[in-house]
């Protein structure tokens, strides 16, 4: 995987707190953020991420959130309004369930732009991730010139005028489609490749996860975990397989390590842990 085998990645994009109300806790996520830390975590040293957070004590939490995880705040910007929010409850086996959101927050109203300090920083790390919920689809050309490779996190996104947006840009594609069969995740893996992408990766929660890569499919069963939270699960299977195969390991052997990362990731509270008491006012009654 020669697009994939750079020097390190760069998260760029959306950040929240994940606010969990029965625990009046909130977290740090965010897909762009969560995969920037958790390949860290993974073996990935070199890593960064890019992004706005609000003026409040949510934005403040993530900037120290990110500190504490050994990340530099150097490209991170601070805006006037509201940190991006969800709210989040846990249903009996542990599944996230999301309740609402503030949309991005002050994040969605500024949209992030590239600067000559983010752009030197891509050439030297190599590999891009982002996803649909950072809003930077108007910046992927320009990512794209000088990014040795793009992930892009479509989320539940499968629109065909969104994929044609997007898929000419990116190197990776990356899908949660737990209500798609094999057959359905394959016609989606046609229709993808068609725009050039070489690798397109479909989590399904408790169904194998199906990858693409170079034309090769393969399968990856989930592994046994203890299950206290999935918030980040699937990002964290992503950023595992980022980390691997950006050090050069072998699909199979990358998607091994990812399955493994991602039942570790199902046993801490929130997508990275990191919780910060809630406000009173804010609490769950």
């Amino acid at each position: 995987m020669n697009d994939l085998q750079c020097v390190g990645l760069v998260g760029i994009g959306d950040n929240v707190v994940d606010a969990y109300l029965e625990r009046a806790e909130y977290f740090p996520g965010g897909n762009a953020l969560n995969v920037a830390v958790l390949a860290r975590r993974a073996g990935l040293s070199q890593t960064a991420y890019i992004g706005i957070v609000g003026d409040d004590p949510e934005g403040a939490h993530v900037r120290a959130s990110i500190l504490a995880e050994g990340l530099s705040d150097n490209h991170l910007r601070q805006a006037v309004g509201p940190n991006g929010k969800a709210e989040v409850t846990l249903d009996e086996g542990g599944d996230r369930v999301f309740l609402r959101s503030n949309n991005g927050g002050i994040r969605r109203k500024l949209m992030l732009r590239m600067d000559d300090d983010d752009f030197a920083l891509i050439r030297r790390y190599g590999h891009v991730h982002t996803s649909c919920f950072s809003y930077l689809e108007a910046e992927l050309p320009r990512i794209r010139r000088v990014a040795q490779g793009i992930s892009f996190d479509f989320s539940t996104r499968r629109e065909p005028d969104y994929l044609a947006q997007v898929c000419p840009h990116v190197t990776m594609a990356c899908f949660s489609a737990a209500d798609l069969d094999d057959e359905a995740c394959t016609a989606l893996m046609k229709q993808v490749n068609g725009f050039g992408v070489s690798t397109i990766a479909i989590t399904r929660g408790v169904k194998d996860a199906m990858w693409q890569v170079d034309g090769t499919i393969y399968r990856q069963a989930r592994k046994p975990a203890t299950v206290v939270d999935t918030m980040g699960a699937g990002d964290a299977f992503t950023a595992a397989y980022l980390a691997a195969t950006l050090q050069g390991a072998r699909p199979d052997v990358a998607l091994d390590a990812a399955a493994g990362f991602a039942a570790r990731a199902c046993g801490w509270f929130g997508a990275f842990g990191h919780p910060h008491p809630m406000p009173v006012h804010e609490m769950a009654t």
